[in-house]
């Protein structure tokens, strides 16, 4: 890339040898050859515009001087793509990218340094006015990305982003199309977390990105590179263009040719933009692909579909296909396929995925590591399938999402990071997080999770309410961690071949946890209503969304739930579940209407995705088998609780945020004193993670010397035991062990593997 070097000036008071100072109500007069900018850095100069506005009600003029300079310098960093840095020299403020992303980055850290949150429109965080801002001499900011591709994939936008944008935001669209100003929203917001990638909405119900008229116009405004998920290959939504783009059936053995066509005319359209393109080919949506039966076939086919739209990215996008960014992502039955010897070019990256439930199912081999292409990440804090849902409230846990992705990084996962966002709301958290570790996650690592989520809170809500709400949102994230709302019900979903699959049943809980899980519950509830009163006016949208909103409706979820449960068993009124049930409702209109935003959030939020029975009201039935009662153990601990041995605490993580990751071959030791038994039943809880390294995970087991083989508690597929593991977030594994006459007792947990997370211990005596 051309070395260009932009002079933008800044006009204004300027205290010498001080540094760089703005002062509120001076003109900002602003230099720039705009002949040489490109959109990327064009847009992220409007919002600065905007920003400067906003916090310091200055107007700006565009001329010719100035003592603000911005240079593009391709050698920045050791040519690092899209770097930045802001620097003050001499009352100077300059700002260097090492290629136009790296400009726009660094123009919209400028707005971050004067106050402005990336949530200032997404979640109504209303930038407060200051009468000054000054940079000392000497100032140094210097960025890069730690994940050259970060972004975001929209999905299951049937019951929010989708119906709002088409609907409320730019309803002269026809229904069914989320379009360019929408668009041009999220890619605002993608800006100011720094990420450059963006998978659009893809559901049948929703009208192509491509087929939408302006879309893609204003993703090259916004310099984004448009991709796709595993089903859409070649830049095209296939579940929503075939039908009407295609001929004949999506068929790569039978109607090869038509489908050729099909993703040729997308590569002609779009060759000149900044796209990342997946390869490879599903069935038309979420489906193993047709025409080919047994992995062999669909091995072939595969081969074939690589070199076919390879030829087509050589042909239209660039002759060295290897310049051109590619993806393979090996989901679902792909990854059996993959197994069995696929063979994938070398320059293209290999996209992994979690279960849709946060543990990721394969790590890189050596092998896969060395790869050109690199290694990336699709990862879900929002999903739609089995075994439920979790569509309606942001409650994926901090703690699991920076676990995760800082082992993803550390295996050498670090080319490609998207995240599944649902519809951006009410997901702001994770989203942030998550696009602050793939842009440096060295920093959020010396941070840790905990600093991280007070950082977000005393910056949107101020110092001191920041830290009043901080324990507050640990203990919203570590009960929905224990159990997602969205799976209070004890349903599931697609299990057609049980009778009761849909049919709300007890929690299996006892009543004890019950009304500990209540208590907790209304703590928060009573607590986030006193810090509302504390909230001022201008972020009180943004505190209701952000706080107040994900919360409270846990909570009333909650109580609808685990009322009904007592009240099915006589032990409370069916009232109160269904109070619950119209505190939801009520909480959802208010997110809706809002306080200040004219109702900006018309349709956004819907407390009933897919209409599933866990959302309605509970049917007054009375139980037909007793409540469980809670059983006596002789030893707990959490692994964080161990009396020695070699381990790391894994910080907000389990169900008391004391879990522990022990390392390969290394142990831990709990001790407790003897009792009158010969034996005892041994439960371990451990984070059902997948394999760091082959095909195992495996813990050993001794107790007082004595050793047991060693346990794998890997899972397969969907199996039943995988899918109780992701819903009450914990795999348990079960030992009856023989007792000795020691007076005390020691107990030791071996990592054979990498990856043991362990949780928590329970020493029972043995049933009889």
């Amino acid at each position: 890339m051309r070395h260009t070097i932009i002079h933008l000036l800044l006009l204004m008071i300027v205290v010498k040898a001080n540094g760089f100072e703005l002062k509120s109500g001076h003109t900002i007069h602003i230099a720039c050859d705009t002949t040489e900018m490109e959109p990327v850095v064009k847009s992220a100069l409007k919002m600065l515009v905007n920003d400067f506005q906003a916090v310091l009600s200055s107007d700006v003029c565009i001329g010719k001087e100035g003592n603000i300079i911005i240079n593009k310098d391709t050698t920045l960093l050791d040519k690092r793509k899209e770097a930045f840095q802001l620097k003050v020299s001499d009352d100077q403020l300059y700002v260097t990218g090492s290629d136009a992303h790296g400009v726009a980055y660094g123009i919209l850290e400028i707005s971050r340094l004067i106050g402005v949150s990336p949530w200032e429109w997404w979640a109504d965080v209303m930038p407060l006015k200051r009468s000054s801002f000054s940079l000392a001499n000497g100032y140094v900011n210097l960025q890069a990305p730690s994940v050259e591709f970060r972004g975001i994939f929209i999905n299951d936008e049937d019951w929010g982003l989708m119906p709002w944008s088409s609907l409320h935001y730019e309803p002269w669209h026809k229904p069914g199309r989320i379009g360019p100003k929408t668009n041009a929203r999220i890619f605002e917001l993608m800006l100011r977390l720094r990420a450059n990638t963006y998978w659009p909405a893809m559901h049948e119900c929703t009208q192509p990105f491509f087929l939408t008229q302006g879309n893609r116009e204003v993703a090259e405004q916004y310099g984004i590179y448009i991709g796709g998920s595993h089903c859409e290959p070649m830049a095209s939504s296939t579940a929503g263009e075939w039908r009407k783009r295609g001929k004949g059936e999506y068929d790569y053995v039978n109607n090869s040719k038509n489908v050729y066509e099909f993703w040729e005319q997308r590569v002609k359209e779009v060759a000149n933009q900044p796209i990342l393109y997946t390869i490879g080919m599903r069935g038309v949506h979420d489906g193993a692909m047709n025409g080919a039966k047994t992995i062999k076939e669909q091995k072939a086919v595969l081969q074939h579909v690589f070199a076919d739209q390879r030829h087509l990215l050589q042909q239209y996008v660039n002759q060295d296909v290897t310049k051109v960014p590619q993806v393979f992502i090996p989901y679902k039955e792909v990854m059996d396929i993959y197994d069995a010897g696929l063979e994938v070019p070398e320059d293209v990256c290999l996209m992994w995925c979690d279960d849709n439930y946060g543990y990721i199912h394969h790590f890189p081999t050596d092998e896969e590591r060395q790869r050109k292409g690199g290694n990336g990440v699709y990862y879900h804090i929002s999903y739609w399938g089995r075994p439920h849902d979790y569509l309606w409230l942001g409650t994926f846990s901090p703690a699991l999402l920076y676990q995760q992705m800082t082992t993803a990084y550390d295996s050498g996962i670090q080319k490609l990071w998207v995240l599944n966002v649902g519809d951006i709301k009410p997901a702001e958290y994770q989203i942030e997080l998550f696009m602050d570790m793939a842009w440096d996650i060295h920093s959020v690592r010396k941070q840790g999770i905990t600093k991280h989520l007070s950082h977000f809170l005393q910056r949107e809500f101020g110092n001191q309410l920041g830290k009043r709400l901080l324990p507050l949102m640990k203990e919203h994230y570590r009960l929905a961690y224990i159990r997602k709302p969205e799976f209070m019900g004890n349903t599931r979903e697609e299990e057609y071949h049980t009778n009761d699959y849909r049919i709300i049943k007890d929690m299996p809980w006892s009543e004890k946890y019950i009304d500990t899980r209540l208590a907790a519950y209304q703590k928060l509830e009573d607590e986030v209503e006193t810090c509302f009163n504390k909230v001022i006016p201008e972020r009180q949208d943004a505190y209701f969304q952000l706080v107040k909103y994900p919360l409270q409706a846990s909570a009333e979820m909650n109580k609808k739930i685990l009322y009904a449960q007592k009240a099915r068993h006589g032990l409370e009124s069916w009232s109160k579940s269904d109070a619950a049930f119209d505190s939801i409702a009520s909480l959802t209109r208010i997110y809706n209407i809002g306080f200040h935003n004219n109702s900006k959030w018309h349709r956004m939020m819907d407390f009933q995705p897919r209409r599933l029975p866990v959302f309605e009201p509970v049917d007054h039935k009375a139980a037909t088998s007793p409540i469980i009662k809670e059983r006596k153990y002789i030893a707990k601990w959490n692994g964080a609780d161990c009396t020695n041995g070699d381990y790391s605490p894994c910080e907000g993580l389990g169900y008391e945020e004391k879990a522990i990751a022990i390392p390969k071959n290394k142990s831990v030791n709990y001790t407790f004193d003897a009792i009158n038994t010969d034996s005892v039943e041994i439960e371990v809880h451990l984070l059902p993670c997948h394999p760091i390294e082959g095909k195992s995970i495996r813990i050993a087991l001794s107790l007082d010397g004595q050793q047991i083989p060693a346990s794998n508690y890997e899972t397969y597929g969907r199996s039943e035991i995988w899918k109780e593991n992701v819903l009450r977030n914990k795999a348990i594994l079960h030992f009856t062990l023989p007792l000795s006459q020691n007076e005390k007792h020691c107990l030791q947990v071996k990592a054979i593997d990498k990856g043991v997370i362990l949780d928590q211990l329970f020493v029972f005596p043995k049933t009889q």
